[in-house]
Order: structure tokens, then C-alpha cells, then sequence
């Protein structure tokens, strides 16, 4: 039971220290490289690299970054469920 409570205690620790967050999401510009943002976000969840350019997703669908890179640098981005603390 107690390893079960230490569990826990480290999943919620890990969920509260996202970095998909509105204060990371006002430091991405346009411009950026891909390797400055992973360092802001971490790798992203999800990417899909098209023709002329990658479009890659950091979170979820409920709460998230999208980021379009073209030569990997940051082109478009927006936010979806991201909010003041």
C-alpha cells in the first residue's frame, strides 16, 4: 500500500510540472528552432511531416501547443485549453 501512495504521489507530482503551459507558450516565437522549443516543451507528442513543412502537437487533445515548422523553425503556433495559474 505504500508503494502504492509513493506511486501516485510521483505520478501527480509529474502532471503538475507540465510544461505544456501558457508561460512557455508566450516564449515560442516565430523564428524559433525546433531544437529551442524542445527545450522549452520537451520532445513533442505527436508530429506529421508533410511536403513543405512538419506540423508537431505538445499535450493533448484537451490542452495543447501546435507548432508548424518549415527547415525546422517555428513558423505558426497556437494553443488550445492553455490557461492563467
Amino acid at each position: 500500500m505504500k508503494k502504492l501512495l509513493i506511486i501516485a504521489a510521483a505520478v501527480l507530482s509529474l502532471a503538475a510540472c507540465s510544461k505544456v503551459n501558457l508561460e512557455n507558450y508566450e516564449k515560442i516565437k516565430i523564428g524559433m528552432d525546433k531544437t529551442e522549443v524542445e527545450a522549452l516543451l520537451g520532445g513533442a507528442d505527436h508530429c506529421v511531416e508533410k511536403t513543405l513543412h512538419t506540423n508537431c502537437i505538445w499535450g493533448d487533445d484537451t490542452k495543447n501547443i501546435e507548432i508548424t515548422l518549415v527547415s525546422n523553425k517555428v513558423t505558426l503556433f497556437s494553443k488550445k485549453g492553455l490557461t492563467d495559474k
